[in-house]
C-alpha cells in the first residue's frame, strides 16, 4: 500500500511537471510569435498614393532611392522611412512693396507647387520636409519686389498681364534653383496706398466729367444744325408756298376748303351741335346750332 501510494504521488508530480512544461512552451512560443509579428511590423512600411518616401539610415545617412507607391521593407530602428507628398499644392504669397514712381502697392500671389522627385534626397537634406514654408514666401517677395519696381503704379494696372508673365518667368527660374516645380504662378489681388487710390478715383471723375462735357458740346452742336437746317426747310416751303400762290390763286381756295373741312369734323363731333338745314326756293344758309350750351 505504501508503495502504491508513492507511485500515485509521483505519478501525479510527473503530470503537473509535464503541464507545466507545455505551458512554459506555450509561453515561449506565445511571445517567440508576438515578437515576430511586431519585427514584421515594423520591417514593413506603406507610401500612400500621391507621396513619395526618402529613407534615412543612422549608418548611411540619407540614401538616394526614392521608394514610390505601396509597401516596403526596411530595417528597424536603423532605418527611417519620411514621406513628401508630390501633388500640387496652392498657396498664397502676399508682399507689400514699392513701385518705380515711389508708390506703395500690395499684391496677393497664387502659387501651384511640388517638388521634383528625382530631387527628394537632396531636398530632405537641405530643407526637410517643410521644404515650401522655408522656401517659397522667401523667393516669392523677393521676386514680386524686384519685379514690381520695373514698373509705375499706373503700368501695374494696365499692364497686368505682361507683370504677371515676368513674375511667373522669374519665379519658376528661382524655384527650379531648389528643386521645387511651380505649374500655376498668378496675381490675385493689387491693392494701392491710399493717396494713389483717391488720385485713381479723382482722375476717373475728371474723365468721366470731361467725356460728359463733350458729349454736351456734340448734342448742342447737332441741335444747332437740325434748327438751322429745319429753318432753311421751313424758309423754302414759305418762299414755295408764296411762289404758289402768286402762280395759282386757287390754291387759297384749297386751303380755305381743307380748314372748313376740319372745323366741320371738329364741330360734328360734338354732342352740344346741331345742324339745321334751311330748305326752300329761297336757298337760305345752313345753321349749326349750340342746343346745350343755354342750360348751363
Amino acid at each position: 500500500a505504501t508503495l502504491l501510494r508513492e507511485h500515485h504521488a509521483h505519478a501525479s508530480r510527473g503530470s503537473d511537471m509535464a503541464a507545466a512544461q507545455a505551458l512554459n512552451n506555450l509561453a515561449r512560443a506565445a511571445v517567440g510569435i508576438g515578437a515576430g509579428v511586431s519585427l514584421f511590423q515594423a520591417s514593413v512600411y506603406d507610401v500612400d498614393g500621391g507621396f513619395r518616401a526618402v529613407m534615412f539610415d543612422r549608418l548611411r545617412g540619407v540614401q538616394k532611392t526614392v521608394y514610390g507607391e505601396g509597401t516596403h521593407f526596411r530595417i528597424p530602428w536603423l532605418q527611417t522611412p519620411h514621406t513628401f507628398d508630390i501633388r500640387m499644392q496652392p498657396r498664397n504669397i502676399a508682399s507689400t512693396t514699392g513701385t518705380k514712381d515711389l508708390q506703395v502697392v500690395t499684391i496677393n500671389l497664387r502659387v501651384l507647387s511640388r517638388p521634383q522627385v528625382e530631387h527628394l534626397p537632396d531636398i530632405f537634406s537641405s530643407l526637410g520636409i517643410d521644404y515650401d514654408e522655408r522656401v517659397l514666401p522667401s523667393i516669392g517677395n523677393e521676386v514680386l519686389k524686384a519685379v514690381v519696381a520695373q514698373y509705375n503704379a499706373e503700368q501695374l494696372i494696365t499692364q497686368r498681364s505682361e507683370v504677371s508673365k515676368t513674375v511667373r518667368t522669374t519665379l519658376t527660374k528661382r524655384a527650379a534653383d531648389f528643386h521645387i516645380d511651380l505649374d500655376d504662378v498668378a496675381i490675385t489681388d493689387l491693392k494701392f496706398g491710399k493717396d494713389f487710390t483717391a488720385a485713381i478715383e479723382s482722375k476717373q471723375v475728371a474723365e468721366q466729367d470731361a467725356e460728359r462735357a463733350k458729349f454736351m458740346v456734340l448734342k448742342a452742336e447737332q441741335e444747332k444744325q437740325a434748327s438751322i437746317i429745319k429753318a432753311e426747310g421751313e424758309s423754302e416751303a414759305a418762299g414755295l408756298v408764296s411762289q404758289a400762290l402768286e402762280d395759282s390763286p386757287a390754291l387759297v381756295e384749297l386751303r380755305r376748303i381743307e380748314a372748313a373741312k376740319d372745323i366741320a369734323e371738329t364741330l360734328a363731333r360734338s354732342r352740344n351741335v346741331t345742324y339745321l338745314p334751311c330748305g326752300g326756293a329761297g336757298g337760305g344758309q345752313n345753321l349749326l346750332l349750340n342746343v346745350g350750351a343755354g342750360g348751363q
